[in-house]
């Protein structure tokens, strides 16, 4: 009796067995669509020519497309932003060791809770929108009026910023993205090399730069200023060709490094000799603790030659809430004469409807005495974990940067990938750092680590990074 399952490459001819390389299909499945094909075997002298019948796949249904053609240039961007990356590698060594208290120490983002001035702030105004006295719509898209004038006395007394210079926003990433917007595809951008993935990687939207350049890491038509322990962390200006725009983040995300009065000083001045622009990222200016300048509005010249973006995030925990602000001094001029200020102000009611009312009203309890005092209460909480975090990794014998105005600790490991170093430390103590490699080619060899955590995860970070490398 012939078995069930019958196989289409095995058959008798002649008394001799024969066997052809086939699959087995079962009587009871759904007939798949056959053809015959013919192979010639042969025993002995005598040749015989068999069909055999082969199955062939289902025709494959195409997907309905469009006819808009992609963006371009986001075909230029490397496979992940960096954050999301890491995020994804994380989830993937959650579901490998399920019962393993992984620890982050990579994405920057802030872990202790919103001081309560500032959140029974927030929910006074959300509970009197309630009603009708308290109600309230749209707001002015450049913020509110009282939030402006007390950023403007807070952060930039006597500097010569005013309230109308200011322009709240929903965070400071948001604002770097707007900016592109206002300056458009026909300007070439330097950056810090390393420096925060957002701004090469808007660029790149934008359509501002080349293709990517593997052998290089780097892509074209981009100024990628290199800051290393051996500059100091400050590039040097003479070997940088004129760019339009100067991305410049200090204390700088990802190096920890706080430029001095005198760096500042020279880069206000390269910028007014070559007609340049300076984006000044400050949004980790209250972590510093010497005194380093918390503005480039406190160097000679700058309004003429610089704007500024800022954050509540790493001060008062707002990284969810979001809520942050970008100084643009009517000083700052087009080529033409035009203000800046101008067409920022048009981008800025063309695609924004203003911060929410709630967490604007959160951001001037955040300005009160006693939010301020609040504030500076979380971010000793976080210089403290940095400080654990350095004494680890110098005790350990690495050479350890950034961290006294910041709250990232950039450490070396020379000779090795930045992304294995990672991986290493992920798979054999649970622990999720940033590499350096993702923040430029400058970052190839380093390791970021965030001090945005609990205090026992820092401890215990601590303990499990002293038993891998001791």
């Amino acid at each position: 009796m012939m078995s069930p399952a019958i196989a289409a490459s095995s058959f008798s001819v002649l008394g001799q067995d024969y066997s052809l390389a086939g699959r087995s299909v079962h009587p009871s499945a759904s007939p798949p669509r056959r053809f015959y094909k013919s192979h010639k075997i042969s025993r002995g002298s005598r040749k015989f020519n068999v069909l055999n019948c082969v199955a062939t796949p289902p025709a494959e249904t195409k997907a309905y497309t469009t006819k808009v053609y992609r963006n371009a240039n986001m075909e230029k961007l490397r496979a992940g932003y960096l954050f999301p990356e890491i995020a994804r590698r994380r989830a993937a060594h959650i579901t490998k060791y399920p019962d393993a208290q992984v620890i982050s120490l990579g994405i920057g983002d802030t872990t202790e809770p919103i001081p309560e001035v500032i959140t029974s702030s927030m929910a006074m105004k959300a509970h009197a929108l309630s009603t009708v006295e308290g109600y309230s719509g749209y707001g002015a898209e450049q913020g509110d009026k009282q939030l402006r004038a007390s950023i403007a006395s807070t952060y930039y007394c006597d500097l010569g910023i005013k309230e109308d210079d200011i322009f709240v926003s929903d965070g400071a990433k948001c604002d770097i993205s707007r900016l592109q917007l206002l300056f458009g595809a026909n300007v070439k951008i330097a950056v810090q090399d390393p420096s925060y993935p957002a701004y090469v990687d808007s660029s790149v939207i934008m359509g501002q730069t080349g293709l990517f350049q593997k052998d290089f890491e780097k892509y074209g038509n981009i100024e990628y200023m290199r800051c290393t322990p051996e500059n100091d962390f400050f590039p040097n200006l003479s070997t940088v060709s004129r760019p339009d725009i100067i991305f410049f983040c200090s204390p700088n995300n990802p190096t920890g490094s706080a430029a001095s009065r005198d760096q500042l000083t020279k880069l206000v001045q390269f910028a007014r000799e070559i007609g340049s622009i300076i984006i000044y990222d400050s949004a980790y200016a209250m972590y510093i603790s010497d005194d380093s300048p918390r503005t480039i509005f406190e160097i000679p010249g700058a309004k003429e030659v610089a704007l500024e973006i800022s954050s509540f995030s790493k001060y008062a925990g707002f990284t969810g809430v979001r809520l942050g602000w970008t100084v643009v001094p009517k000083e700052l001029l087009f080529s033409d004469g035009f203000p800046v200020a101008k067409d920022f102000n048009r981008i800025v009611s063309t695609s924004f409807n203003g911060a929410s009312n709630v967490v604007q009203a959160g951001g001037l309890a955040c300005l009160s005495p006693e939010g301020l005092r609040a504030m500076k209460d979380v971010v000793s909480f976080y210089q403290e974990n940095t400080n654990i975090l350095v004494d680890t990794f110098t005790s350990l014998g690495f050479n350890v940067y950034g961290g006294s105005n910041a709250p990232y600790v950039w450490v070396h490991f020379p000779g090795r990938s930045s992304w294995e170093v990672f991986a290493e430390i992920l798979e054999k103590t649970h622990l999720v750092t940033t590499p350096g490699s993702g923040f430029g080619p400058g970052g190839e060899g380093f390791i970021r680590i965030s001090a945005f955590s609990h205090r026992e995860n820092v401890l215990e970070a601590s303990r499990r990074l002293k038993h891998l490398f001791k």
